[in-house]
Formats: structure tokens, sequence, C-alpha cells
């Protein structure tokens, strides 16, 4: 059973998104941000699937470089981040998430491929398939102790709709981010830019840039999203706390009523969860004695 809990704000890692058509400096933009994030480009991790464009901007400094080429299955991208995590980066900036999704070898030729080859042509089972897969590559940039910065490519969008005489007409619906629908609903911050590589906000839930005038992002930028992240109490220190503890629990009851108390972030830590089990095994009864 959950226990009710006064709310409070943790220190947390971004999760920003940049979208824009070609040439709009997402590139550019994200690894401006991710040095302020951080301060050293050493510990900025690109993973490039847009024909080593990362390499372009090599002049600002000794970022790392993680190259994929096609095709892009949501694996090849889950495998690419817990590489980034293992070499001790502190910002990964996914260029571009939309090859995921739409590049050859992503999910939409993935489900393709799968509804063409069934004997029943039906997408719908293909997508029971395939969204597992896809949501495995969020809960992998969700769950990652790195800041990450995605971006994503914008195109011309178009709609079909009738006039007044029931002729069918093409119609331009303005421009669509190229990745599953809701990718944003996933972000901390989403910002959109154009041509002129200007800002604005389309969700902000730091409340940094939702209804402020249009900017281009810079060093500066990611210096106070980094200021907004490190305010709020740390979770490592409420999860060691825990931990700790657990050495005070006196029976199994106890322990389970301990866990209930904790938020989900504590629960599924793998130091605690470890912990938590060493120390049920010490509260199980022992077995009894058997005799002859």
């Amino acid at each position: 059973m959950s226990v009710l809990r006064k709310a409070s704000r943790k220190k947390a890692k971004i999760r920003l998104g940049l979208s824009a058509v070609a040439g709009g400096g997402k590139t550019y933009s994200a690894l401006l941000i991710a040095y302020g994030l951080c301060s050293d480009w050493e510990k900025i991790a690109v993973i490039d699937s847009e024909n080593c464009s990362a390499d372009l901007y090599a002049h600002l400094g000794p970022y790392n470089v993680l190259p994929i080429s096609a095709p892009y299955p949501p694996e090849k991208y889950v495998e690419a981040i817990k590489a980034c995590e293992s070499a001790g980066m502190e910002v990964i900036i996914i260029d571009s998430i939309s090859h995921e999704w739409d590049g050859k070898g992503g999910c939409l030729e993935i489900v393709d491929a799968i509804t063409q080859g069934s004997t029943s042509k039906n997408s719908y089972v293909a997508w029971g398939r395939v969204t597992p897969r896809h949501q495995a590559f969020i809960d992998a940039m969700l769950s990652s102790k790195c800041h990450i910065l995605t971006t994503v490519r914008r195109k011309q969008d178009y709609e079909m709709t009738k006039d007044a005489n029931g002729k069918v007409k093409v119609e331009k619906a303005g421009l669509k981010e190229q990745t599953r629908d809701g990718w944003e609903y996933e972000l901390t911050v989403n910002l959109q830019l154009d041509t002129m590589h200007q800002a604005t906000a389309s969700k902000d839930r730091t409340g940094l840039f939702m209804g402020k005038p249009e900017f281009i992002p810079s060093v500066e930028t990611g210096k106070m999203i980094l200021e907004w992240c490190e305010t709020g109490a740390d979770p490592r220190e409420e999860i060691d706390q825990a931990t700790a503890n657990l050495s005070n629990v006196a029976n199994l009851d106890e322990l389970k009523m301990f866990r209930d108390t904790l938020p989900s972030y504590v629960i599924s830590d793998e130091k605690f969860i470890t912990a938590a089990r060493a120390r049920q095994t010490e509260l199980r009864p022992p077995a009894a004695a058997t005799t002859t």
C-alpha cells in the first residue's frame, strides 16, 4: 500500500528536445547547451546518426562522438546510451531521434516488414511487437543518470480536405516533428528552432522559457538549466540514507512497511535493492532442522 507524503522536488537530470528544419542549428545549439550543463567538453557525447555532422563543430572543444549508421532499430540507440553512460559521460546528445522512428530500419520500416511478411497483413499485430521496442528506447533515455538532449527533424506536413464541392485537395498543415506523436510528453523542455536559430518553447516544466521572448540557445542557456536541475533534494543522498536505515528494521513485516514509505526512485535503485535483499535474507527465520 502506498503512503501519502508531501510533494518535494528532487535534483534532476534534464530531458531537453530541440526540433528544427534542416539548417535550423539543432546540433550546434545542443552542443552549447551541453557545455553549459557540465562545463567540460570531454564529458559530452554525441550519438550521431546524421552522417557525422557532429564533427563539423570540433573547433568548440574535445567532445566525444559515437557515430551510428543504418539500420536504426531502437536497440541500437539503447546500446549507444549505455555505452556513453559506461564511458562516464555527463551529457548525452542524441542527434537525431528521427532515424529511430522513420529512418532506414527504424520503427516504421520494421512495422512494414513485419506486416508484409505476415499472412494476415495486419499492422496492429506488428505494432504490438514494435511498440515495446520503441518504449525501451524511451525508458533508456528517461532512466539515464546523464543529462539527455535530443534533436529531431521537422518537415512540412500535409492534410487532405474537401472543398464545398466535395473535391479532395491537399493543404499544408504546418511543420511536424519526424518522430512518434507525443514525443515531447517525455521531455522536461522542448524547444523549437526557426531558420534564424531562434528558439521558443512548446513545452517547459522548468518555467524558464514558456511565455518568454524567443532567444538563441547558448552556453548560458545550459547554465540556467543546470541551476534549475540542482535546486531540490539530492536523490542520491536519500537513497544512501534509506539503505543505511535498513539495519534498523527488526523483522520482515517492518521491512515491508519501511519499503512502502519510500518513493519509487529509492526502491528501484540497484544499490537499495541489493541491500534490501541482503537484509531480507538476514531477517528470514532459519529453516527448521530435520530429524531422521
